[in-house]
Parts: structure tokens; C-alpha cells; sequence
């Protein structure tokens, strides 16, 4: 069935029916013209995101229900970046009339998913028509008692990481390969039957190229991790980071946002290249597919891990890369030489 026979009334109320949520928070959800909050006494922290197809999204890759439990975990992420709590969010659909209602079904029940895993309340938004590919936005609302800004660092902090990068990048080096989705949400994350069941199932529609993949050795247990990263990313919580000063979420790579914190702050950094913590499954890719892994590390993006400053002598849950300086960007590496660096990394526009 086709959006287009069902009209726009019949998709609000499809979305009202499955999200609907009680909360004291909320005297008026959706159905009105604007949602009614309670105040919470704490600072609010608002963000958005948008996913363009074609530019943020390609549906030859990626599964209705990924892109809509990404769109959620990607703005959740920039509330987790300035230390708060996700609350509230606002969707936004546009899609061609002759839209296939299953496909924001699916949508509908990744954004379901991201919004459980979250804690969150859908709480209004929009649909609109469009003549060309599939557009989607959320807004986040959240709160937090005293925020983490980029702008904290201070000379002699040391610069930390939440977990490995690249993992993102390649996972879409995978895909590229595949060329096909490899529809994840269904797999069960404990090894076995239903696992080896879904590998050949993909070992059979994937392309020659994609095939390949598994004939010079790389196991399922190997590109799994790093495809869901890159289809099916999970913000980072700060809780456990009790002690940053400043604070990014990586998404579009670890030396552009590096840079966002050296620019606001008005600092310098160095961070040591045999510290980039880089997963023994990127490195497997990498070697396969024939790139550099911490290419993909420093400029790759969408890895969503936590990037923070925290100051010496302080021991956060965390892997140290690096130390704030005065000024400069460098790069160590294992001999003890400094490269300058720049803000390599995904940017619109360019």
C-alpha cells in the first residue's frame, strides 16, 4: 500500500496509536497544535538533526527501521555530548505520495525502539509530501543540572575517548562491498544458530564483490560489530564521566571535532597515535578491503563515541589520547615526531 492511499490523517493516527505515552510532564501531547510541557527545574539542552537520502542515507544500504533508530541515537548523542539527559523528542517525515507505507512502518518502529532504549517521549512533529528522496529530522529535548560545553579545555587536561573509532567507517566500507542491507535489527546478539542462518542468508544475495569478503577470511563475528556500528549506533551516556571539562561527541571524525574543542577553548592538543584505540575488527577490514585503519579512526565520523578533556590526575572511565597545550595540533607518533594536524573529516558544503 502506498502512502498515497492512505493519507495523511490515517499516518498521524497510526503515529499517535503507537506512541502515545502517559507522563507528569506533559499536559498535551500530540494530536493539538503544540505540545504543553511542565517546566523542569533544571537547564533544558535542545537539538536537531536531519537526514538527507542521498546525502546522509542510501536505502540501497540501509533498512527503514536502521535509519530510524540511527535518526534517534544521533541527536540523543548530542544531548550525552553536553553531560544531560534525553526527555522529549519532535519528528519530522517527508516522503514521496507513492511511499510504500511499510517503509515508515519500519521507520516508525526503529524510532520505537531508539525511543525505549532512550527514555524518551515522542511529544508532536510533522509529515509532508516531497518529489524527491525520503527526508527525516528529530528534535531532542533534554536537561541537565549543569552543562558541558567544547569551550571547558584547559592547558594540561588530558584528552580522552569513550571507546575504539573507525569501527563506523568501516562498516561502511562493508556495505560498500555487500551492497545490499543487512538487516541487523534481527539478529540476535548471542552467537549461534540464528546468526550462522542470517551470514548465509546474506552470503547468498550479496553481490560477487560482497562475497568475497567472507571467501579471504573475515568471519560474520568479525564485520557484524562494525556494520552495526555504522547501521545501528547507541549514544554514549556521560554518567560514569564525572570529571570533564569539555566535551564533543565524535561524529564527524576525531580530528575535526578534536578541533571544535581546541577551537572554542582557544587551545592546542597533542594526541599520541599508538593511543587511538582502534578494534582488532577494523583492523582485520582494513587489511581485507586495503585502507588504513586509523585513517578511519582520525577523519572516518559516525562512531558517536564521547570525546573529553578531563584534568591531570583525575582517572575517568575512559582511554587516554592525548593532553591539551597551549597552542598547536599534533600528531606523535611511535618515534616521538610531531605532524600538525587539520580538521580532516566529513563537512557539508565542501
Amino acid at each position: 500500500m502506498k502512502l498515497s492511499q492512505i493519507g495523511e490523517l490515517s499516518l498521524l493516527e497510526q503515529v499517535k496509536r503507537n506512541f502515545r505515552k502517559a507522563s507528569e510532564s506533559i499536559i498535551v501531547g500530540i494530536g493539538d497544535d503544540t505540545a504543553v510541557l511542565k517546566p523542569v527545574q533544571k537547564n533544558l539542552l535542545v537539538t536537531t538533526d536531519m537526514m538527507v537520502e542521498g546525502v546522509h542515507f542510501d536505502r540501497k544500504f540501509v533498512t527503514p527501521y536502521q535509519l530510524g533508530f540511527k535518526l534517534i541515537s544521533v541527536n540523543v548523542s548530542d544531548i550525552y555530548a553536553m553531560g544531560g539527559a534525553p526527555l522529549y523528542m519532535v519528528l519530522n517525515i517527508a516522503a514521496k505520495k507513492t511511499l510504500d507505507t511499510n517503509v515508515i512502518q519500519q521507520f516508525l518502529k526503529g524510532v520505537k525502539d531508539a525511543q525505549r532504549r532512550y527514555d524518551t517521549v515522542l511529544i508532536g512533529g510533522d509529515l509532508s509530501a516531497i518529489h524527491g528522496g525520503m527526508v527525516v529530522a528529530a528534535t531532542i529535548i533534554g536537561h541537565v543540572d549543569k552543562h558541558i560545553s567544547r569551550a571547558g579545555a584547559s592547558i594540561g587536561d588530558r584528552i580522552y575517548v569513550t571507546g575504539c573509532l573507525g569501527d563506523s567507517a568501516g562498516g561502511l566500507a562493508l556495505l560498500k562491498r555487500i551492497k545490499k542491507p543487512v538487516p541487523l535489527e534481527n539478529v540476535n546478539r548471542d552467537k549461534g544458530a540464528k546468526n550462522r542462518e542470517l551470514r548465509n542468508k546474506m552470503n547468498e544475495v550479496m553481490s560477487p564483490a560482497g562475497r568475497l569478503l567472507f571467501q579471504k577470511g573475515l568471519s560474520w563475528d568479525t564485520v557484524e560489530p562494525l556494520l552495526r556500528r555504522h547501521l545501528l549506533p547507541e549514544a554514549r551516556d556521560p554518567a560514569r564521566l564525572k570529571f570533564a571539562t569539555s566535551m564533543i561527541d565524535v561524529s564527524d571524525g576525531l580530528l575535526i571535532d578534536l578541533s571544535r574543542i581546541c577551537d572554542e577553548s582557544r587551545v592546542g592538543a597533542r594526541i599520541y597515535r599508538e593511543k587511538i584505540p582502534l578494534s582488532d575488527g577494523l583492523k582485520k577490514v582494513a587489511s581485507c578491503l586495503g585502507f588504513y585503519p586509523l585513517r578511519a579512526a582520525l577523519s572516518g565520523g559516525e562512531d558517536y563515541e564521547l570525546l573529553f578533556t578531563a584534568p591531570p590526575g583525575k582517572r575517568p572511565n575512559a582511554i587516554h589520547i592525548g593532553e591539551i597545550i597551549k597552542k598547536g595540533r599534533f600528531i606523535v607518533d611511535t618515534n616521538g615526531r610531531e605532524k600538525t594536524f587539520s580538521a580532516k573529516g566529513y563537512q557539508h558544503f565542501i
